[in-house]
């Protein structure tokens, strides 16, 4: 994992580890696609990033002191098309 991707600090930050894509937000870090952990050396790269990954969105949750129980995740709102 790069030194700057941080778990839960802002809206922007997207990491790709194989196909799989990490996306940063402020309430959650979203894991989307897949990634394919071969049995040579670079399948141990790759798993080595996805344990770097877990390892810094472990330690930034447990840094939390007022962790919530539950995070809402509010749907999202369709408006209208502005190019249209």
């Amino acid at each position: 994992m790069t030194q700057a991707f941080k778990p839960y600090a802002n809206e922007a930050d997207v990491l790709r580890i194989g196909e799989l894509e990490i996306e940063n937000r402020l309430d959650r870090v979203t894991l989307t696609g897949d990634v394919v952990l071969t049995r040579d050396k670079a399948g141990l790269g790759l798993a080595r990033q996805l344990l770097a990954l877990a390892a810094g969105i472990v330690k930034a949750l447990e840094a939390d002191k007022a962790l919530p129980d539950v995070v809402e995740i509010k749907a999202a709102a369709t408006v209208k098309n502005p190019f249209a």
